[in-house]
């Protein structure tokens, strides 16, 4: 399993844009792919799961990924949330 703690430093927290750009590329592999917030855990492969966990700015988030291509997984994630500066 690999995880991640990242702090979310978009000003509208993880709005719907940049959340559908990560779960387009989470679903793109076969491992599971997860994102907690406050105690909660959602897959990050639903767009409905990611937004009811409500995430505002300057929230630390959890991704992890977890199956045989964990590795890939958890490195694009973080990229294309780095590269929508949603995260820092």
């Amino acid at each position: 399993m690999k995880e991640i703690k990242v702090l979310v430093v978009d000003p509208v927290g993880l709005h719907a844009r940049p959340a559908t750009v990560a779960v387009n590329a989470a679903s793109k592999f076969k491992c599971d792919v997860k994102v907690s917030f406050k105690e909660r855990s959602v897959n990050m492969k639903s767009i409905m799961g990611v937004m009811s966990l409500g995430i505002p700015t300057q929230s630390e988030i959890i991704i992890t990924c977890e199956g045989e291509d964990e590795d890939a997984a958890i490195a694009a994630i973080e990229d294309i949330l780095r590269t929508q500066k949603v995260i820092e």
